[in-house]
């Protein structure tokens, strides 16, 4: 396993992340602690879920992941082994979240509670928060629209709430997910103007079919030790050319949700069969080339993988040991000139 520095922390976590919104709806707990338990053993010491998983988010199954986490952790005492990740999620039509979920102290506060609880745990390594109160674009909204942000809270008490807990010791670092550079430029300001914690990572999308991070973001990266925690790699399941042609494999995420189109259309299937058509080409696994891509990004701290099967999950943290040839890597590029960013 290949470990970086998580921002400007000293903690060092593994470039392939486990991620976890799958357990309590497509995963049992029995298999949530099989997937635990060789990832542990292949090295991955980085470990990310959100209070609101699994996912499809409902008021039934809301918190079953936190609390699957929390049990293994505590009947394999691994706490101190792994960097726990966890999220506050942001606004939404989540009733049974709060009353609806927002980004004030009070519901900060409220929402880290119940995370420590269900993990069994005092503290929570990197605690991001979900997606921004104000109006922007994220999943799956590329350009901006200006509207009317109504009473969204400001980022300053979401991060004033924040910094009480990292001085109380319940939170160590921060992050934040689904961001966009104003956003976290504001992160960072506030911090170095009240002397509050800093943001150390961007959990944003980022695979074959959307790299719109580096657009904007990944200046971050480099100039701010603000490095990306890439979410849907694979661009749920997409860029293993499983989907091609209509195909909708019985267990699949696509299968069994309709919610889930946002990797999906013409212009996202030419460009899959495109990357699909390289690997082969070249003897590789399509998703293993396609998280080897993410790895190698300068601007990567981790690829935060999921998997439904053993076997994904094998071939998934596998990809770290495979590096992409120059000419490879030129041939994705060609085709990322042709058909940029089809997935927002």
């Amino acid at each position: 396993m290949e470990y970086r520095t998580l921002g400007n922390t000293g903690l060092e976590v593994s470039t392939i992340c486990l991620g976890t919104m799958t357990w309590g709806d497509q995963n049992t707990e029995a298999q949530a602690f099989e997937q635990l338990d060789y990832a542990l053993g292949q090295g991955v010491n980085f470990i990310d879920a959100a209070e609101m998983y699994p996912v499809p988010p409902r008021a039934e199954t809301q918190g079953e992941t936190e609390r699957i986490l929390g049990n293994w952790l505590a009947s394999r005492g691994a706490r101190d082994q792994v960097v726990l990740a966890s999220k506050v999620t942001g606004p939404g039509d989540f009733p049974y979240l709060r009353g609806g979920p927002r980004l004030t102290a009070a519901h900060v506060d409220e929402a880290l509670a119940g995370s420590l609880e269900r993990l069994q745990t005092d503290r929570i390594d990197l605690y991001q928060v979900h997606w921004p109160e104000r109006s922007t674009n994220f999943f799956g909204r590329l350009g901006f629209e200006p509207k009317d942000d109504g009473d969204a809270v400001a980022i300053e008490e979401t991060l004033e709430a924040l910094q009480r807990h990292v001085e109380a010791g319940r939170i160590r670092h921060l992050g934040v997910s689904n961001e966009t550079p104003w956003g976290l430029a504001r992160y960072l300001r506030l911090a170095a103007e009240r002397g509050w914690p800093r943001c150390v990572s961007v959990q944003n999308p980022y695979s074959l079919l959307n790299r719109s991070y580096e657009i904007g973001l990944a200046e971050f990266a480099h100039r701010e030790a603000v490095g990306l925690l890439a979410y849907s790699p694979l661009a749920m399941g997409v860029l293993s050319g499983k989907y091609l042609d209509g195909a909708r494999p019985p267990g699949a995420r696509l299968t069994l949700f309709d919610r889930f189109r946002r990797y999906t259309g013409e212009t996202a299937e030419q460009a899959t069969r495109a990357y699909v058509e390289l690997a082969r080409d070249h003897g590789l696994d399509p998703a293993q080339m396609a998280l080897a891509y993410v790895n190698s990004r300068p601007f990567t701290t981790a690829t935060i993988i999921g998997a439904t099967r053993m076997d994904q999950l094998r071939d998934d943290i596998a990809s770290i040991d495979l590096t992409l040839s120059d000419e490879l890597v030129s041939a994705i590029e060609a085709i990322h000139r042709r058909c940029p960013n089809p997935c927002p």
